[in-house]
């Protein structure tokens, strides 16, 4: 299935549906009074979450969403049908935004949420309502209230508990390939990966969701590259995975061009925990990727891991280590959850 993570649609509710003016007519009465019904209420229309859903694919062929409106009134005091109402279904994880592409609607982030997009217009009021004491026979009745339209953004940004950055060509997909069942393009060039790939990871009994977003490159938090298209997709990590080559001539310039990228895009994600590895450890001797190591963790001061997709060196040692971030993210959150609500310890 094609990856598809921005789409602009149309939506519409139904309108209501207009009151009626009716008499009584029947035999022997010569003055049945009003009896005019009220029009149906048009339908709404709603959004859903949905966890087995990854992709905005099907609003490319299908953009317009319209409601359906409310049925007129009729006589006999007979209110009018009110219009079905749509549900349109996006992955968890949606942001909709309006046509401005800036003001944030609503965030999808649960499974079965739901949300009210456009409300359907109220029924009018039939003339059986304006009858009074000395209007016995009016003849007005209201038209239905009208539908809400808009154009909106449906933004997909992934729910995934760790995130893989790095230059292009760092070895992201070689090493969620040897983490999980997921089958990325692997190939020897920069931008193999153009769309986000997800993978599960199973360790100790337990698993995380592994997401690998397509290279970073400078200027990419201004749009050059793939541009900030993916990097929304980290957002929502708990832990981001840098990853660069073994083989780079300045580790720690390329650490710093991908951390200037995340910096620019958003603050908030060079605030996550990270772990740094080097990557492609089985394309030097073991003498020059420790010599390596020692450049970066002495330019960045961080601990750096070494890791080889192909003989899996290392793999397991991060897998545990990712775990352990976001299980301490978790109990963090948790934690000020409990504060705010006012728990004491």
């Amino acid at each position: 299935m094609k990856f598809l993570d921005e789409a602009k649609i149309y939506v519409r509710s139904g309108r209501g549906g207009a009151g009626s003016v009716s008499f009584r007519r029947e035999k022997y009465i010569e003055y049945g009074g009003p009896d005019g019904g009220d029009g149906g209420r048009g339908g709404d229309v709603i959004l859903e979450a949905v966890e087995n859903l990854n992709t905005l694919i099907d609003f490319r062929y299908q953009q317009h969403f319209k409601a359906e409106i409310g049925m007129h009134g009729m006589g006999r005091n007979r209110t009018g049908r009110g219009g079905k109402s749509i549900t349109i279904k996006v992955p968890v994880g949606t942001q909709v935004m309006a046509e401005d592409r800036e003001t944030l609607i609503v965030d999808m982030v649960e499974d079965g949420q739901t949300y009210l997009l456009c409300r359907g217009g109220d029924g009018g009021r039939g003339n059986t309502h304006f009858k009074s004491s000395t209007n016995q026979a009016p003849r007005r009745a209201e038209e239905g209230w009208p539908a809400e339209e808009m154009w909106v953004w449906l933004r997909l940004k992934l729910i995934a508990d760790a995130g893989l950055v790095g230059l292009p060509n760092a070895g992201k997909s070689t090493f969620l390939a040897a983490s999980s069942h997921a089958r990325p393009k692997i190939a020897d060039y920069p931008f193999t990966t153009l769309h986000p790939q997800l993978g599960v990871v199973h360790v100790d009994d337990k698993e995380f969701v592994l997401a690998d977003i397509p290279g970073l490159i400078e200027g990419a938090s201004e749009g050059k590259g793939i541009g900030t298209r993916f990097l929304g997709h980290i957002e929502r990590c708990e832990v981001l995975v840098h990853m660069i080559d073994c083989a780079e001539e300045d580790p720690v310039a390329t650490y710093r061009t991908v951390r200037e990228e995340l910096e620019g895009y958003a603050g908030v994600l060079v605030d996550k925990p990270e772990i740094v590895i080097l990557s492609k450890s089985d394309q030097l001797l073991p003498e020059m990727v420790e010599e390596q190591r020692e450049i970066l963790e002495k330019g960045i001061g961080k601990k750096v891991h070494i890791v080889s997709g192909v003989t899996q060196q290392g793999i397991k040692d991060i897998h545990r280590e990712i775990r352990a971030h976001i299980d301490g993210e978790r109990e963090r959150r948790a934690m000020e959850g409990r504060e705010e609500e006012g728990f004491q310890p």
